[in-house]
């Protein structure tokens, strides 16, 4: 188990701060506060913090393994990371205005395709990788890899729904359309800004 508590409690801190700072996952559940409301994005919070957890599982049981034996893995799932975000960054900047976000047209992100986002988004690797890297005990490995894969997810959830409330506390004030789509757009573009790691920054499993 922890070899102390303050290594626990350096954990925690840990996982609220890369939690709750900005980020592809924070940028899109903002928006979707805007445009669906608390409610409709409940699923895409809690998609996010589960699949996250499977994340840091797999990566504690031995997936940064596989990508030093294989790296042209990981730069593959970079790339098809890429696509995908600039897909969601395109899908964010022409969502309707408040009125059509109870209609059939726009969907928020749901529970699997947020849980699946996780494997493509650059921030929540580093936040993986970080945990299991600095804060897992040798000691009582496959027991710890558990306890900081559930502890980040307990985390994780109610620091990613404060961003899920802003948006929607925003609501009234977007109620202009044209406001509407400069916030849509705006968050567009901060996904694309975040592909900057994702593509130019150094990432290595060497």
């Amino acid at each position: 188990m922890f070899a102390s508590l303050d290594l626990l409690l350096a954990f925690v801190l840990f996982a609220f701060v890369s939690s709750i700072t900005p980020g592809p996952n924070n940028t899109m559940l903002l928006a979707s506060g805007v445009n669906f409301g608390v409610r409709r994005s409940i699923p895409h919070a809690v998609g996010i913090s589960v699949g996250f957890m499977v994340m840091v599982l797999a990566v504690g049981f031995g997936l940064g393994e596989v990508f030093k034996a294989f790296p042209p893995l990981y730069t593959g799932l970079r790339y098809v990371g890429a696509a995908y975000l600039l897909y969601l960054a395109w899908k964010i900047a022409t969502s309707g205005p408040l009125s059509a976000a109870r209609s059939e047209t726009p969907k928020p992100l749901g529970f699997w395709g947020a849980a699946a986002f996780q494997w493509v988004n650059p921030k929540a690797w580093v936040m993986a990788l970080g945990a299991i890297t600095t804060y897992t005990p040798a000691q009582g490995y496959l027991t710890n890899v558990m306890v900081i894969a559930t502890l980040f997810a307990l985390v994780n959830l109610p620091s990613v729904c404060v961003w899920v409330m802003f948006g929607s506390a925003l609501r009234q004030v977007l109620q202009n359309p044209r406001w509407l789509m400069a916030f849509n757009w705006l968050m567009a573009a901060l996904l694309v800004i975040s592909l900057y790691p994702l593509l130019f920054a150094s990432h290595s499993f060497q």
